[in-house]
């Protein structure tokens, strides 16, 4: 396997990377991605994308756009899409409840009423809910699961803010006999592939951009004990300082090395599911260990709020989190050796 970005893949890195630099904040950062055409890449030509696929996706990270693309109907595409490209909509996902992180058979339920659906039941941790053109929405239905989009703003949903780690907008979404017409339902409601399909994104988008979050601690730490001085001498010259930062190094590169052949599978139409179980669990293990490795280098610096370092940290956590923690995933890695 050779995970080299190609010319395309690379210009696509670079870009993200000196639009996010520009702006720090982050409705202005969507919004300049977005016009510099970063979140379209995974739209269908026909609906004025690029028909690129989720290696591509993944060096920008818009997690919900494939499953739409890859799910949705045509007439779905074509409502959700093009907003999403522009910055002028956004859609998220409600993958969690109470328990059960990226649940497979969920508690919620949708029931068909006079061809209609009605569901009910209770999703936790879904970001940016509230703004939210739809949310898309696992429930079980007869014989199986289905995906819904669903209107945040819809009769008999409630929206509850949460808090995490980032201060990022989140809301615990309560359906009450929530009514979602049958247009609104995503395909391939009985195999369950639907819902593996979102997931296997969903792990993907957060282990990019875990990799991408590492990556950028390690730099600002490395910088750090590379200038910072202690006893006439750079912090980086003290063995134990270079064993440390050597250590987040390794950290860095294992995730980096397990996203990217998750990715790779991923986008080559393979079997990934043992990749992203792998990723996710570094991801929640290691992640951590690692940016706690980084404030203590840092020392005081690295817990002064007008110092970025303590954004990564943030950032790892709710990562670590989405992808259910590492007793979680290390249950999902012991299922595929047992």
């Amino acid at each position: 396997m050779d995970f080299t970005l190609d010319d395309v893949q690379r210009e696509i890195a670079d870009l993200a990377s000196v639009v996010l630099r520009k702006e720090l904040d982050p409705d202005r950062a969507w919004r300049a991605l977005a016009e510099s055409g970063l979140l379209a890449l995974a739209v269908p030509a026909e609906l004025g994308g690029d028909g690129l696929g989720v290696a591509e996706v993944a060096m920008v990270l818009t997690e919900v756009v494939l499953p739409i693309s890859r799910l949705g109907s045509p007439r779905q595409r074509a409502a959700l899409l093009p907003g999403i490209a522009s910055g002028d909509s956004l859609v998220t996902a409600a993958l969690h409840e109470s328990s059960a992180p990226l649940v497979r058979r969920p508690a919620t339920t949708a029931v068909a009423v006079d061809g209609s659906w009605s569901l009910s039941g209770t999703k936790i941790g879904v970001p940016y809910a509230a703004t939210a053109a739809k949310i898309l929405v696992p429930a079980s239905v007869l014989g199986g699961t289905g995906i819904f989009l669903v209107d945040p703003h819809a009769e008999g949903v409630t929206l509850t803010p949460t808090r995490n780690s980032s201060g990022s907008p989140e809301c615990t979404v309560g359906l009450a006999g929530v009514r979602v017409e049958e247009t609104d339902l995503l395909e391939d409601r009985q195999s369950g592939e639907a819902i593996a399909t979102l997931h296997r994104f969903a792990l993907a988008g957060a282990a990019a951009l875990a990799d991408g979050t590492l990556a950028g601690a390690l730099e600002l730490t490395t910088a750090h004990v590379g200038s910072r001085e202690q006893f006439g001498k750079p912090l980086a010259r003290f063995q134990a300082v270079a064993q440390e930062i050597a250590d987040v190094y390794v950290a860095s590169r294992t995730l980096h090395l397990a996203a990217m052949s998750a990715v790779w599978r991923l986008s080559a139409g393979f079997d990934a599911d043992a990749d992203l179980d792998i990723a996710a669990y570094w991801l929640a293990e290691e992640a951590p260990k690692a940016l706690a490795i980084c404030h203590h280098l840092h020392g005081g610096l690295g817990v002064d709020v007008t110092y970025p370092l303590h954004r990564y940290y943030s950032a790892v956590k709710d990562l670590g989190r989405f992808v259910g923690g590492t007793a979680s995933r290390l249950d999902k890695l012991g299922e595929l050796v047992g």
